[in-house]
């Protein structure tokens, strides 16, 4: 049986990362073989805390330097022990266990000639507006797309990777502040892998970032963040923005 590591990379997460924790019960973790991992970029209000009472292992960022996410999720992988990583956001949940899991095993078994999943990506049903239908239905098919056509493609809410890949490709690239999650496919890819966009799998993710900022703002940003990693391998951004 295959091994699983959830990691989930934190920076003041404590309002949302209990709600998440608590659904990966023991019973989950035996059924389906995981270890749960929280890596925090040096939370100061009670994500450690919280993040200790729930999860296997929990990485904390002691240092002076302050962390960006992409160094977050490559120090949970460091003490992850999975064959499969899975990289989660706090904000996030998979809308059904059952299938997460079970689609995440049909995968390992029956299509090996695929590297990753690309997951697909709605708003919490409580907090969705017509305008995040709209987004998600579109930018869903746009991610399925360019997985189609192979150019590597999967937002960081959920990333899914087998763990010899991760570590051929030496996993997130930690100079990048932002784009890190579309980098890491497109590398994966140019290194000859598959990724798998699953319909099945879905994730809730809650829209706060689209919420302070809109739309436009957002996708301007990303795609400014996508261009100047693909012609210079740096992002724009310049940290990593706790949005509360």
């Amino acid at each position: 049986m295959i091994s699983i590591s959830i990691i989930i990379p934190t920076f003041f997460e404590e309002k949302l990362l209990t709600n998440l924790l608590k659904q990966f019960s023991q019973e989950l973790k035996t059924k389906y073989n995981f270890e749960v991992i929280v890596s925090d970029g040096g939370s100061t209000d009670k994500t450690v805390e919280i993040a200790k009472q729930f999860a296997d292992k929990v990485v904390e960022n002691i240092s002076d330097k302050k962390q960006n996410i992409s160094t977050g999720r490559n120090e949970g992988a460091n003490v992850a022990t999975g064959d499969i990583l899975v990289f989660l956001n706090a904000d996030c949940m998979p809308d059904n266990f059952e299938i997460f899991f079970s689609e995440i095993f049909d995968w390992t078994n029956n299509k090996e000639n695929f590297s990753a999943i690309a997951c697909t990506v709605k708003a919490f049903e409580n907090d969705e507006k017509l305008v995040d239908r709209i987004f998600y239905f579109l930018h869903n098919r746009y991610v399925c797309l360019l997985n189609l056509l192979g150019f590597g493609m999967g937002r960081g809410e959920c990333q899914i990777v087998r763990r010899k890949i991760f570590e051929k490709i030496g996993g997130y690239n930690p100079k990048l502040i932002a784009g890190e999650d579309f980098d890491l496919y497109r590398r994966i890819v140019k290194n000859s892998g598959k990724i798998l966009f699953s319909k099945k799998i879905l994730i809730n993710e809650s829209p706060r970032r689209f919420r302070k900022y809109g739309y436009l703002k957002t996708l301007w940003f990303w795609t400014l963040n996508s261009l100047t990693v693909i012609f210079f391998n740096k992002s724009v951004s310049k940290e990593w923005e706790p949005i509360r």
